[in-house]
């Protein structure tokens, strides 16, 4: 019996049916709820199941907890409340019982360069008071160990009473700050490349600027430059003085007049450096990361040495390690290091951080270090991060939301997590978690069960109670609970292998490792073992490679499966060639757009103090659409009825008769074929779990031409009657010519594998080699790792 199953036999009996005790919902009708009603159990774990797109979220976070924070909100100020973003009350009747909601999702922590792992949560901050009170030698307050904080020094005027009478005087200011002055706490310097900005030999007013973006009629970036007055617009670059190119490239900020209007002159690569490169590079459109990296090399800064902090602040030390010492540790080395330190004086302190530090270590994250820029930790380093801030709070009484808290976890690593949340159940919290993985629904106390299908099949309740009820609820996810993946008795023959020698990106020790072509090769191994580093980061990349990795989908709320695939593009041919018209016609985002609410389809009213009302256009009632485009007609549907569709049905709608069209066809049977056959195709983005953006890319890309296909974690989101479905898709994909590497954690693919790479045996430096290379059934029979002991035990061998 685990710890975490201890734990749970260990929990008081479920509460009576108390309206103190209860989250009552009542009437839920948010995206596809079909007017659900149902009370949850307050100071429990409950667990909700179902497969994807059945509703899961849209009642826990877009109903439960939208509508906590909603009313949190309310209490605040009307000055505080107009900095926050307004929130509309979710579509539901009776909403009772609701406690504070904290949200701990797989949104990547912030994108800013200057943010990272330490000042993400408490750990960063207590380790500059540590060494401002006991570092030696002393160099000041905690903003001297900040790299985020200049040291500046001046003189300004104060207000002071003297002798009853308020007086001015003049006083110097001295503020000492850890930040390099180099690099300014970035830990790199770069280097721009001119020729990727513009070209010296045309004139402003003859296009000369390269930069996305920057037309040559562009009032807000061209044209400053072009009728600024420093530089003649219609001289070549190449031509400029001195004068003119220092002031086109590095003046400072000046306000000039253009056309009456009076904007910010600034040199362009200040500009340049603001606009781009004050920015996370991955948070960039593609095109834009694509100029960045042309136009700009990035280097470790030679004065800190990547360590973002001015010599003054790595001077002092505790024990010889300084405080950069410190970030840089892996944070299990760390916590030791804290460990061994004995100061009466700072005790409290010492305490705080060692717990601080220990939460990483047991929630499986004690192979990052501090100074690890926030924006590269994957989802689920991410959501892990952030419950580092709940573990020590001294709130109580709180409900906690999670969504899928297991993705990124081998199953050694699960157990951990099941230990946390159980954790905050016995604080006297809540826990609400979306989960697919039977290891963590198995700890319930109580389990939800949504469906029965999809979309608008689904937002049912099909099932609430234990695991055993569940077991025998007859429910798909009851049916497949206990479902197990076969060893394959046979496995396909290599056809080659890409061959990765001497990698040693991040903790890889030199790997040398051929990864076999024509098969379905699996990359496992705990979390922080290596995996991406060897794949991502050591695999050669060629034309050949098509890889799908964990990125976010880059999209607004006019954004649709149609428009994201490419598919609306087919489609709005047709419609334009059956008529003799344009095809922008077809665009809600372009010509055909309804006029009253500009082709959003609804219009969004402000009411000032209160939240912003959402409500269906009346002139196209919600079809987006001019009235005069829906009279054009593609087989008997207009384009608005087009969109309505679910994917199986336009397949169906394009694969025959008078709308048959071949590349509308290809593209939807790509979605079907990774179970997303219930999207509505224009439905927003926005609206799509995690799981369904996360296959709706695999669609796109398995329209690139590639012979090896690299998937990361694709069973992410997928219920348990998916993963099947899935292994079908890999096997195709396989057995037409593609070979196929996963990063993945699930036993189910692990099982179906012909081939299995496992790297460990820990994570950090504790990981970096391959421990096992082989079949599946070699990797059950050797049992000579954590991957070869979970997955003997999955397969019941």
């Amino acid at each position: 019996m685990t710890t975490a199953t201890k734990k749970r036999t260990k929990a008081p009996a479920l509460p009576a049916a108390d309206s103190h005790d209860l989250i009552r919902v009542h009437g839920a009708r948010v995206n596809n709820l079909q007017d659900v009603s149902i009370e949850i159990p307050k100071r429990r774990l409950t667990v909700f199941t179902g497969v994807s797109g059945s509703g899961k979220s849209s009642l826990v976070f877009s109903t439960i907890a939208a509508e906590s924070q909603r009313l949190i909100n309310e209490t605040y100020s009307t000055f505080v409340q107009g900095f926050m973003p307004t929130q509309a009350r979710p579509e539901v009747d009776v909403l009772e019982g609701l406690t504070t909601a904290i949200i701990v999702d797989q949104q990547r922590l912030g994108a800013d360069p200057r943010s990272t792992v330490g000042t993400a949560t408490d750990a960063n901050a207590m380790l500059r008071i540590l060494f401002s009170r006991i570092g030696k030698p002393y160099i000041g307050s905690p903003q001297a160990f900040s790299f985020n904080v200049a040291s500046i020094s001046g003189a300004g005027a104060v207000a002071i009473e003297k002798g009853g009478k308020t007086v001015r005087e003049r006083r110097s200011f001295s503020i000492t700050g850890g930040m390099c002055p180099r690099c300014e706490g970035r830990g790199s310097v770069n280097d721009i490349d001119l020729s990727q900005l513009y070209d010296e030999n045309k004139s402003l007013a003859e296009g000369a600027f390269t930069i996305p973006g920057w037309k040559s009629d562009s009032f807000w970036t061209v044209r400053v430059y072009a009728e600024s007055g420093f530089v003649d617009p219609n001289k070549p670059i190449k031509k400029y003085t001195k004068r003119e190119l220092n002031d086109f490239l590095y003046k400072d900020p000046v306000k000039v007049k253009v056309d009456g209007v009076n904007l910010t002159y600034e040199g362009l690569i200040p500009k340049i450096q603001k606009s781009f490169l004050s920015k996370d590079k991955e948070a960039l459109q593609p095109h834009i990361r694509a100029f960045v990296e042309r136009a700009v090399t990035f280097t470790i800064c030679p004065e800190c040495d990547g360590t973002r902090l001015s010599e003054l602040a790595r001077s002092s030390k505790i024990k010889k390690i300084n405080i950069a010492d410190c970030c840089a540790m892996e944070i299990r080395d760390l916590a030791e290091w804290v460990r061994g330190l004995k100061e009466p004086s700072v005790e409290p302190l010492l305490d705080a951080l060692r717990n601080t530090l220990d939460s990483f270590v047991d929630i499986g994250l004690g192979y990052l270090s501090l100074n690890r820029p926030s924006g590269t930790l994957s989802g689920g380093e991410a959501q892990r991060v952030k419950m580092i801030r709940h573990l020590g709070s001294a709130l109580t009484d709180v409900t906690y939301v999670f969504d899928e808290p297991t993705i990124g976890l081998h199953p050694h690593d699960i157990q951990r997590m099941n230990e946390l949340l159980l954790q905050l159940r016995d604080k006297g919290n809540t826990v609400l978690v979306v989960e697919h993985k039977p290891e963590t629904i198995v700890i319930a106390d109580h389990i939800v069960d949504l469906g029965p299908g999809a979309g608008a099949k689904g937002g049912n309740i099909c099932f609430e109670g234990s695991v055993d009820g569940l077991r025998a609820s007859g429910t798909v996810t009851g049916r497949h609970f206990d479902d197990r993946a076969a060893l394959k008795e046979t496995v396909r023959k290599h056809k080659g292998a890409l061959k990765i020698r001497g990698a040693n990106a991040n903790n890889l020790r030199n790997v040398d490792v051929d990864i076999p072509l024509g098969m379905l090769t699996v990359i496992t191994g705990v979390a922080g073992s290596g995996k991406s580093s060897l794949v991502h980061g050591s695999l050669p990349t060629d034309a050949g490679v098509v890889s799908v990795d964990q990125s976010a989908i880059k999209g607004s709320r006019r954004s649709n499966p149609a428009t994201y695939t490419g598919l609306l593009e087919p489609i709005r041919k047709a419609f334009a060639k059956a008529h003799g018209v344009k095809p922008a016609l077809f665009s809600a985002n372009s010509e055909g757009a309804c006029p009253n609410c500009n082709g959003a389809g609804v219009i969004y009213t402000d009411l000032g103090i209160m939240a912003s009302m959402e409500t269906t256009c009346e002139v196209c009632e919600g079809k987006r659409f001019d009235a005069t485009v829906l009279d054009y007609h593609l087989g008997g549907r207009d384009i608005s009825e087009v969109l309505a569709m679910s994917v199986t049905e336009a397949e169906a709608f394009f694969g025959s008769g008078d709308a048959r069209l071949p590349a509308a066809h290809a593209i939807l049977s790509r979605l079907a074929d990774v179970g997303l056959g219930y999207l509505t195709i224009g439905q927003p983005l926005t609206t799509l779990s995690g799981g369904e953006r996360q296959r709706l890319k695999l669609a796109t890309h398995m329209a690139e031409k590639g012979g090896v296909y690299i998937l990361d974690e694709p069973t992410t989101g997928l219920h348990l009657a998916d993963v099947e479905n899935l292994l079908g898709l890999l096997d195709r994909l396989v057995d037409s010519g593609k070979s196929v590497i996963v990063i993945e954690h699930h036993q189910a693919v692990m099982a179906h594998a012909d081939w299995i790479i496992d790297l460990g045996p820990g994570a950090g430096h504790d990981g970096g080699t391959i421990v096992f290379e082989g079949t599946p059934a070699d990797l059950v029979a050797d049992r000579s790792t954590l991957t070869g002991e979970h997955l003997a035990k999955y397969v019941g061998a």
